[in-house]
């Protein structure tokens, strides 16, 4: 496990950001911490997700079948939400590591998936795969305008995410890598969301403090951001394919 970050010696403390808020009390925003799931991309719609799985397989499912196994899948839980409705006892300790190791993130997941009763050989396996690869999930339409944003005013900009495998080859197909500074991906860090030394390693990685930092997620983990000192900017939900207000990033990074 990597050594774990120190928190600097002074860090105000952090606040939860409003697009409208005034920025007078902070001093100007040099970096961006950016979660993944549900704030730069979503999850395939879970119908296409299921047909997509059976078929690298050997399996056509017809639309009802893929319906209901979608339906069945999503209440036994799956990666990118929603969380499982039970776990397994047997899967309890793979569930409270799944963040922190590549192989329990697989375990944990395909192990739910099995609770499902599909009848497809290998089909566990090959709903995971569908994790692991760029076209599996769909960056919201107002990602690659906004990191560019970004980056096109020196703006730094790291991710930041609680997950079991590497984004990195995602952002290379979605030709979104030379905008990222930095990928801060709690298996390889060795903490998850909300500890604050998740933040504390992707400001030093970026070579920002924390009161100059804006973390920018969708739920209260990564607005854990604010005990390390960095304001935040949580955004609502949003469906796949439609913009999920990153677009208040810029209002709140970059000068007037």
């Amino acid at each position: 496990m990597p050594d774990h970050a120190e928190p600097p010696q002074t860090s105000p403390p952090g606040s939860v950001a409003d697009a409208s808020a005034p920025r007078a009390s902070r001093r100007p925003v040099k970096a961006v911490l950016f979660d993944f799931h549900g704030t730069l991309a979503q999850v395939e719609e879970p119908r296409q997700w299921v047909t997509e799985a059976a078929a690298a397989c050997g399996v056509t499912l017809d639309r009802v079948r893929a319906t209901s196994l979608a339906d069945r899948l999503l209440t036994a839980g799956r990666a990118g939400g929603p969380l499982p409705a039970r776990v397994p006892p047997r899967l309890a300790e793979l569930w409270a590591d799944r963040d922190l190791y590549a192989h329990a993130h697989r375990a944990a997941y395909t192990g739910l998936a099995e609770t499902v009763d599909a009848d497809i050989e290998g089909f566990a396996d090959a709903l995971y795969e569908r994790l692991l690869v760029a076209e599996g999930w769909l960056p919201y339409p107002d990602a690659a305008p906004t990191l560019a944003a970004l980056r096109d005013a020196g703006v730094r900009v790291a991710v930041v995410s609680n997950i079991g495998f590497d984004l990195r080859p995602h952002f290379d197909a979605w030709g979104l890598t030379d905008l990222v500074d930095a990928f801060v991906l709690s298996y390889e860090v060795g903490r998850c969301k909300p500890d604050p030394a998740i933040f504390w390693r992707a400001c030093g990685m970026l070579g920002v403090d924390p009161e100059q930092t804006l973390m920018v997620g969708d739920t209260p983990a990564d607005a854990g951001a604010v005990a390390a000192g960095c304001a935040v900017l949580v955004l609502p939900a949003a469906d796949p394919g439609r913009e999920n207000g990153l677009g208040a990033v810029l209002d709140l990074a970059l000068p007037a």
